[in-house]
């Protein structure tokens, strides 16, 4: 799909505030409303604009202990990270999880609600039959940097 300058910056809107009205957007790209929805709704369309959400600060709804954890599985196979994976997405204490090259599997970050559940959850997955080979435990001090919520037409343009 080819972008032009209207839609990288309709993105890049987007992006920063999914609330923004209709004419507001279009004011802000220079374009009238009509074409400027219409440039949306194909965008929506074609799937480059997958839904709308809000950031929510976890910290004011309930106090959790994130943890980033470092997972090496004992077998590399199809069917061992199809395990794993399948436990993560059935672990709600789970809110981000990665696979990575190099001297380890996965990195995965665990909110609980205490170290204390945080370990039982690690107990439990590893006295399962998932195959965790060794992990290593990263409790985090303080947030320097959180995810932003805007990108820019340069990161899309490149």
């Amino acid at each position: 799909m080819k972008l032009d300058r209207y839609d990288l910056k309709i993105l890049e809107i987007l992006s920063r505030d999914g609330r923004i009205t209709k004419s507001k957007l279009a004011e802000a790209i220079n374009l009238s409303v009509s074409p400027c929805w219409e440039r949306v709704r194909r965008l929506e369309k074609a799937g480059v604009i997958e839904g709308y959400g809000a950031r929510l600060n976890t910290d004011v709804l309930v106090k959790r202990t994130p943890v980033w954890v470092q997972i090496e599985l004992k077998a590399h196979n199809a069917e061992s990270f199809a395990r794993f994976e399948a436990l993560v997405h059935d672990t709600p204490e789970v809110t981000e999880c990665v696979a990575v090259g190099g001297g380890l599997d996965y990195l995965v970050k665990i909110e609980a609600a205490s170290i204390d559940t945080y370990q039982r959850l690690i107990d439990d997955w590893l006295t399962s039959d998932v195959g965790i080979e060794r992990y290593f435990t990263y409790i985090i001090t303080k947030t320097v940097k959180r995810p932003s919520a805007g990108i820019s037409a340069d990161d899309i343009a490149t």
